[in-house]
């Protein structure tokens, strides 16, 4: 699926796809969205290259409704770790509509799960839309103990450090030096479903 060994996408782990499967069901009618996040293989006990999608994403403020699903891509984080995405069609039609094409522009493989949101109700698909294999790796994924542990590490200083860092730097760390608005505008990212659509 990868253009490269270490860029290679090895597949989703179970509990990501049942937890995509499970948050589509309780979104249900409406449309459910996330992106996907990948990692390593070897963060996860894997001994080979490549990378393995660990881990959805639900960007804050997506509205939903029984046939769209709209993310406002001013907040989408820019994350290097996003794979492609997940959404929901609450009609169980398992293939991308014209609207959902338009989303699968970041990552390399998107995944659209359907009604009644069983285990076998989704289905894989690169950016050009095509069906593509993603295999399903039985891993545990304990992601908050890893986000527990990097975050420790991250948040390791206190204000002397950041002090002398903005001393280092030359400015004064007792002086506010406020930040510039953020005036992009939003724009939208939208799915629909589109029952009418013939199998690519």
């Amino acid at each position: 699926m990868g253009r490269s060994r270490s860029g290679e996408l090895l597949g989703i782990a179970a509990p990501v796809l049942d937890l995509c499967l499970g948050a589509a069901a309780d979104s249900h009618p409406n449309e459910y969205m996330g992106l996907l996040r990948g990692e390593p293989a070897s963060t996860v006990g894997l001994d080979r290259e490549g990378t393995v999608i660990t881990e959805v994403l639900v960007v804050p403020a997506t509205e939903t409704n029984p046939v769209s699903a709209t993310v406002k891509t001013s907040l989408v984080p820019n994350d290097f770790r996003v794979v492609g995405s997940v959404h929901s069609h609450p009609n169980g039609v398992l293939r991308p509509s014209d609207a959902d094409l338009g989303t699968f522009t970041r990552g390399q493989v998107h995944i659209i799960v359907g009604a009644p949101y069983r285990e076998r109700d989704w289905r894989a698909f690169d950016r050009e839309g095509y069906r593509t294999d993603l295999r399903v790796l039985d891993i545990d994924v304990d992601t908050e103990a890893r986000h527990r542990e990097r975050d420790a590490d991250f948040f390791d200083f206190t204000q002397a450090d950041i002090d002398a860092e903005l001393a280092a730097e030359g400015r004064d760390p007792g002086r506010n030096e406020g930040t510039k608005a953020n005036r992009d505008s939003d724009t939208d990212m939208n799915t629909g479903t589109d029952t009418d659509r013939s199998s690519r």
